[in-house]
């Protein structure tokens, strides 16, 4: 009989990576995985678009928890992976990253006793205001075993007092990706689509609680946007929960900037490739910004990903009243980082390193 493997997936970047995880799973003879979808991301370009692109199996549950409040969203996903977890008895349970379906496939895991997986364990921003940062650590802590994508990051879970036999560094599932889709996404014609040339735009993507509820940082973003100069549009591709807080705050973007919807892995990857410089407030276009070798201004006062700050491919600069005068002079003068002789996120096999593990835990 074949071991049984929960995964619990529920926003835009877990679907991502669970892409590859999900592929070589479902190639065992000895493993089956069932897929949980929390829902807590339901707009199709945020969801449905990922399964459908990146061949994810469709989910064998969807719980469509749509959005509300951390405790309404965190509490509902709770009761109902509960369900699922003793009608299926899964021989391990898997969550990704650091969301609020991440924190509920924790909690539910813990209380039965199941061991716990958690892949990209260990990042820390230091910054506990962060939602993020709260479920990181609660879910590391509560995990048998943690797949950390850096060696800073397990360093962190051996300093928080995590055993090492229970960490691995396999290396980060973000860059697999973006190895393995760099020859699909050749294929998108978005440039075209919205009428840009190569390195003659900036990319904007801004959705964390802390800069689009706090209406004084939104406010700062907006303006320091509004100031660049219409030589480089903007092509702000605006989350959901940007688009209602703008509205909410009676902001307007600037006639320099070009507001899409969310899109797909493939096209997204072409823009943050053919960017001259990534404007985010995201620690996965983060990163992906150091796999393109484009420059890359993060919009927070502290980073859970300080590899790419090191390595000289991000700069932090916090939403404050400068941020227009600091923001021009980047855009106007982008920089290079360093060439890396090592790779701070692995050499592109982390999947396959976590399969094998997964393979030897659950034997």
């Amino acid at each position: 009989m074949k071991k049984k493997i929960l995964t619990i997936v529920g926003t835009r970047p877990q679907f991502i990576k669970a892409a590859l995880i999900s592929k070589l799973l479902r190639k065992s003879r000895t493993k089956t995985e069932v897929l949980v979808h929390t829902g807590q991301h339901y707009d199709d370009n945020l969801s449905a678009v990922f399964f459908k692109e990146m061949e994810l199996p469709a989910p064998d549950y969807n719980l469509n928890v749509g959005s509300g409040s951390h405790a309404e969203q965190t509490g509902t996903m709770l009761i109902m992976i509960e369900k699922i977890i003793l009608k299926e008895k899964p021989t391990l349970v898997l969550v990704y990253g650091d969301t609020n379906s991440t924190l509920a496939g924790a909690l539910a895991t813990a209380k039965f006793h199941i061991p716990l997986v958690h892949i990209e364990a260990g990042p820390r921003s230091f910054n506990r205001k962060m939602p993020e940062e709260i479920n990181r650590i609660i879910t590391d802590h509560l995990s048998c075993f943690l797949f950390a994508p850096t060696a800073r990051s397990a360093l962190n879970l051996y300093q928080e007092g995590i055993p090492a036999d229970r960490v691995s560094n396999t290396g980060d599932i973000l860059y697999d990706l973006f190895l393995y889709y760099s020859s699909f996404a050749k294929r998108s014609t978005v440039l075209e689509q919205l009428g840009i040339k190569e390195k003659k735009y900036l990319l904007l993507t801004i959705h964390r609680a802390e800069n689009t509820d706090n209406s004084r940082r939104l406010r700062h973003i907006v303006e320091a946007l509004n100031m660049l100069t219409s030589k480089y549009p903007v092509i702000a591709a605006l989350h959901p929960r940007t688009r209602a807080a703008l509205k909410v705050n009676a902001l307007e973007l600037g006639q320099n900037i070009i507001p899409i919807k969310p899109l797909g892995y493939l096209d997204m990857y072409k823009l943050e490739k053919s960017a001259r410089l990534i404007i985010t407030d995201s620690g996965g276009v983060q990163r992906e910004a150091l796999f393109h070798r484009v420059p890359c201004v993060t919009l927070r006062m502290e980073t859970e990903w300080p590899e790419t700050v090191q390595c000289g491919w991000s700069r932090l600069l916090p939403p404050n009243s400068d941020l227009g005068i600091l923001l021009k002079k980047e855009v106007e003068h982008p920089w290079k980082g360093s060439l890396l002789k090592v790779n701070f996120f692995g050499d592109g096999t982390a999947a396959r390193k976590m399969v094998s593990l997964l393979d030897q835990f659950v034997s």
